[in-house]
């Protein structure tokens, strides 16, 4: 089990392989900063990725953007846990790490979103 805590040098690589080694439907599994930064991780070795890798970078700040749009209402109904979105082609999820990190994970529409997002969570805590 990954241990996790608000100490910015944390083993992003390890903690990125043991999310891919989750479930073969996951393409995708990365560490974010708040500006949307890939810090460490990648896509799944054998999988061509869905959209241009000149993309990446905006895709990671929309997502950066919106942990940062959601953390306005943490006193009212508590902190994020993770958010998921269901796209035609995809399944997004993000797990805030820290105050300043993010576990963005991307998976084939195959993929049991409720069993995988609760032990990523178990993991994280």
């Amino acid at each position: 089990m990954v241990k996790l805590s608000t100490n910015r040098s944390l083993d992003y690589d390890s903690i990125c392989e043991k999310v891919l080694n989750l479930n073969s439907s996951i393409r995708f599994v990365g560490v974010i900063n708040e500006r949307g930064k890939l810090l460490s991780g990648g896509l799944r070795e054998g999988l061509k990725s869905l959209e241009d890798p000149k993309d990446d970078e905006m895709l990671f700040t929309e997502v950066a953007l919106r942990a940062r749009m959601r953390k306005e209402f943490d006193n009212q109904l508590g902190k994020v846990r993770f958010a998921m979105s269901l796209r035609d082609k995809v399944i997004i999820m993000s797990f805030p790490i820290n105050e300043h990190d993010i576990l963005y994970v991307s998976a084939n529409t195959d993929l049991d979103h409720g069993k995988i997002s609760m032990k990523i969570l178990e993991m994280l805590d």
